[in-house]
């Protein structure tokens, strides 16, 4: 956390990062929006709940000592009085800080973690913190979904790669519709929106039903160099569009900025996307 003063403290905001799609850059968003949050000031807690797959550790180059299963074995023995911040593993750069609460580092381990006690592990959290980000795994599995109903906002990852990508973002779209979430707590965010594809973002739009809420430039070289040496972009001292996006993310969820992000215009014809999936 920052050593300026902190802003107004809010209550346990849950920001969740989900999508349908596999290689969309969940981590990165996620690890990024908690730098960025923390750099305002703000009491942020990143959690890794890709129980099987999580990186946010490897990209932080963080070794944690103790895991969500640490906390599920504590609370099967302790029950309420289990202090969930004594199992968290603080990142820092420079005066930027914040909490991580790792995924199981083995697989036997992801196998058994049961729903129930991840929510009363986010739910402690939300005493302590101002801001939860959970990095989530991309299926609609009962952990997910008890994670989205207790989200302030989900943030559903996308990128406009191949058609299978966007048929599985079509579905995953359709499916948090159905769920009957508030329209505004979905918050559509497309990433490497600039890479070399014939897919048109208006297309893509079109068949979802929703225009992005933001948009993210591809920029793989800084998001690779941001990889391997486990500084955010958003905390590198050389400024990237990236990270200026990021950043421009974290303002419009704090209120900060309510300028739209820059999309396609939408194009007069009717979209082939449409066609092809209709």
């Amino acid at each position: 956390m920052s050593t300026e003063k902190r802003p107004t403290p809010v209550n346990g905001i849950v920001i969740t990062f989900f999508s349908t799609a596999s290689a969309v850059g969940k981590t990165l968003v996620a690890c990024n929006m908690a730098s960025e949050l923390a750099r305002e000031g703000y009491r942020v807690c990143l959690a890794d709940f890709d129980l099987q797959f999580g990186d946010v550790c490897n990209y932080l180059h963080l070794e944690p000592l103790r895991t969500l299963a640490d906390v599920q074995r504590t609370m099967q023995v302790e029950g309420d009085s289990c202090r969930v911040q004594d199992f968290l593993t603080p990142y820092q750069n420079g005066d930027v800080s914040f909490s991580v609460l790792a995924a199981p580092k083995a697989l036997e381990e992801a196998y058994n973690i049961h729903h129930d006690y991840a929510v009363r592990a986010i739910r402690k959290l939300q005493t302590q913190y101002d801001y939860i980000l959970i990095d989530m795994a991309s299926m609609f599995s009962t952990l997910n979904l008890a994670m989205l109903d207790l989200s302030t906002i989900v943030t559903f990852l996308g990128i406009v790669d191949f058609i299978p990508t966007i048929k599985n973002m079509k579905i995953g779209m359709d499916t948090l519709k159905m769920l009957g979430y508030d329209k505004n707590k979905i918050r559509l965010v497309l990433n490497r929106s600039d890479a070399k594809t014939r897919i048109s973002l208006s297309d893509v739009q079109k068949l979802l039903g929703e225009p992005f809420y933001h948009v993210l430039p591809n920029d793989f070289r800084a998001a690779s160099q941001s990889l391997r040496e486990g500084i955010p972009l958003v905390l590198a001292k050389d400024h990237t569009d990236l990270g200026d996006a990021l950043k421009a993310l974290v303002a419009r969820y704090t209120n900060h900025t309510t300028a739209p992000a820059e999309t396609a215009k939408a194009q007069e014809e009717s979209s082939w996307l449409s066609r092809i999936f209709s």
